[in-house]
């Protein structure tokens, strides 16, 4: 939140709001040059503490590794000479020499010939012997003799000292990020403690009046504070330690004392929120005064993101992220963690990416890279990346998401059927199981939460009931929950099936107007009576929902050819409807019951609406479809959706 500026402020204002947008590239540039090169503080970690830290500098091996000859079976260490004749029809007889050898045990008598000494895995092997012959392969002979029927060679079954690790080899490089592998090859070696690089520590602060910590109670207009702990695990994912300093309010001396002590302390400074250049974004024009460069760039040609503020202030850099999670972590993971792990000592991430079809245009900004998030599916040609339309506000897009995909800033659209480069979020995609697209409900989750705990991977994505059918019809989705109304047949739902795809009844959901209780211009009132009253009212505002909703479908019905206020306002989800409604945002809207009742607003009903699935017939018999089907038709899941305010059909 924002407050208006002081008089006083608005010269050096108008300069802040005309500082020149960068291209990524440039930007990343320019702020690579102005914080490297630098010293990479190092420090002794003991083995046990390395673990994620990235060596500081190269490792030599001090012991052989093993550090003697020793056996890798259970048998008899022989001379291989002595065995030369032996075979199935002509046994080499042996005499036992007088000790057995195991495991840490130093061997005291010499191998001679005609002579064999039992030894265990990992014994030393003996002098004179120069191969291990296998206890499978031999027969006792007597109380101090064994037979051997099978030749040996020279140093079968042996592990010769240095053979692993030599003295004096580079064990490790610097750089090399220690994990499990690397502190066994350290341990092997007798090496106790390593010098590694200092992980870098970084603050963080979160601005804005309006943020609330999570746990504490949310007054109107208010929101929680996400971007601290994203942003603080997404430092210490990638090398850093963080230090979150909590969240300061718009008050420039507050917020620049908050500043000045975090850049005592820490070796990175990266705030969130702030940076848009508007009358109360204080954290850039604070940076001035910190330390020299200051602003290395300020707005970059990226979407999202493009508010990014990157600075260096004596020698740390200082970041401003924009204040939207979704931007936020956009703009730090791809320009801000390549300078956190070179300043951890880190390598490079290596993305993982895979090629996709994106089913769908989506619409670009010319002059802007713009990066999209996607969930991938698989179809019968391959995997499919559809786009997250929840904006750079959605909490949930990076959490759902399986990765991104880029699109150039000459571009202004990436046409439908366009084959993508997706880099992924994390090493590897999970294809999930079951792939339901369309129309989304609440009542859906309570059927799938079983499969869930059975551990499939379910992806639901909502685009509407007429996007989940074309889903369906191009293989892309096993299941397209619908709710459209048929006018020349007046059903549901089967009309709307296409070649190879058959109908699975899901449930009834009352649809009807939603409105504030005690509003007297729908208390009392029939669905039609109630919208012939709001239509005739101006003042009444309505909340509409999206094109290709089954619930827009009754709605365009029941206005016939009226726009109201508030028609062109299209959320997409009943929640969405409701939240508007019960916020003032708009006086009326269309919802199911269950919400309406959920929401606390007054419910006027319209017509129990057919929630069912489009079942692609091609992938019925899949194990994830069959539980799906189970599930559905259980008791259990039954009584659930009926609890919640459906009617299973």
């Amino acid at each position: 939140m924002t407050t208006p500026p002081q008089p006083q402020d608005r010269a050096s204002l108008d300069q802040d709001q005309f500082l020149k947008i960068l291209s990524r590239e440039e930007a990343v540039r320019r702020f690579d040059d102005a914080v490297f090169p630098r010293a990479l503080p190092a420090e002794m970690r003991k083995l046990t503490d390395a673990l994620g830290c990235a060596l500081a500098e190269d490792v030599t091996a001090r012991i052989d590794v093993p550090p003697f000859d020793r056996s890798n079976v259970d048998g008899f260490a022989v001379r291989s000479a002595d065995l030369a004749p032996a075979g199935e029809a002509a046994p080499v007889r042996l005499a036992l020499n007088g000790e057995v050898i195991a495991c840490g045990t130093a061997p005291t008598l010499q191998v001679a010939s005609g002579t064999a000494t039992p030894i265990a895995t990992g014994g030393p092997v003996p002098r004179g012997a120069d191969a291990i012959v296998m206890v499978e392969h031999t027969q006792p002979a007597g109380a101090q003799g064994v037979e051997v029927r099978r030749a040996v060679s020279p140093g079968q079954f042996v592990s010769y000292a240095g053979s692993d690790i030599a003295r004096g080899e580079a064990l490790l490089r610097a750089g090399t990020v220690i994990g499990s592998r690397e502190i066994g090859m350290l341990a092997a070696c007798g090496i106790a403690e390593v010098k590694v690089a200092r992980k870098p520590r970084v603050a963080v602060i979160s601005t804005g009046d309006e943020l609330v910590q999570p746990g504490e109670a949310l007054p109107p207009a208010a929101i929680y504070d996400t971007n601290g702990a994203i942003v603080a695990a997404a430092i210490d994912e990638n090398g850093g330690v963080a230090t979150f300093l909590g969240a300061i309010p718009d008050d420039e001396a507050k917020l620049e004392a908050a500043m000045r002590a975090a850049l005592a302390d820490a070796d990175m400074l990266v705030l969130s929120g702030g940076t848009s250049k508007g009358a109360g974004d204080l954290s850039h024009r604070i940076i001035g005064r910190l330390g020299k460069p200051g602003i290395i760039a300020h707005g970059v040609a990226l979407k999202p993101g493009k508010p990014l503020c990157l600075a260096v202030c004596d020698g740390k850099p200082v970041v401003i992220l924009p204040g939207f999670p979704t931007s936020a972590m956009f703009t730090f993971h791809d320009m801000i963690v390549p300078v956190l792990r070179k300043m951890a000592g880190l390598p490079p991430r290596a993305d993982a990416k895979v090629n996709a079809k994106v089913p769908v245009r989506i619409a670009s900004e010319l002059g802007r890279t713009e990066f999209v998030m996607v969930s991938l599916v698989e179809s019968r040609d391959g995997l499919i990346a559809y786009p997250s339309g929840k904006g750079s506000g959605a909490i949930t897009s990076f959490a759902q998401a399986d990765g991104f995909l880029r699109i150039d800033a000459l571009a202004d659209q990436m046409p439908s059927g366009t084959e993508a480069e997706v880099t992924l979020f994390t090493p590897h995609v999970r294809v999930p199981d079951l792939v339901i697209i369309g129309s989304h409900c609440t009542g859906l989750d309570l059927v799938t939460a079983p499969l869930a705990r059975a551990g499939l991977a379910v992806r639901s994505i909502a685009v509407g009931s007429l996007g989940g059918l074309a889903a369906a019809r191009r293989g892309e989705c096993d299941l397209a929950p619908i709710h459209l109304f048929d006018d020349k047949t007046e059903t549901y739902n089967t009309p709307w099936l296409a070649e190879g795809l058959e109908l699975v009844p899901g449930w009834r959901r009352m649809q009807g107007i939603v409105f504030r209780k005690g509003d007297e211009r729908f208390e009392g009132l029939g669905a039609k009576e109630a919208v012939a009253a709001a239509l005739a009212d101006p003042a009444c505002i309505m909340v509409n929902r999206n094109q290709g909703a089954g619930t827009r479908i009754l709605i365009d019905r029941l206005l016939g050819g009226a726009r109201p206020e508030g028609y062109w306002n299209q959320p997409r989800s009943h929640n969405a409807v409701a939240a508007a409604v019960a916020q003032r945002r708009a006086d009326w809207g269309m919802t199911i019951a269950p919400v309406a009742h959920t929401t606390g607003l007054g419910f006027i009903p319209l017509a129990e609406e057919h929630y069912d699935f489009a079942l692609v017939t091609a992938r019925k018999q899949r194990p994830a479809v069959q539980a799906f089907l189970e599930a559905l038709a259980s008791d259990d899941r039954r009584a659930a959706l009926e609890r919640a305010g459906f009617r299973p059909a």
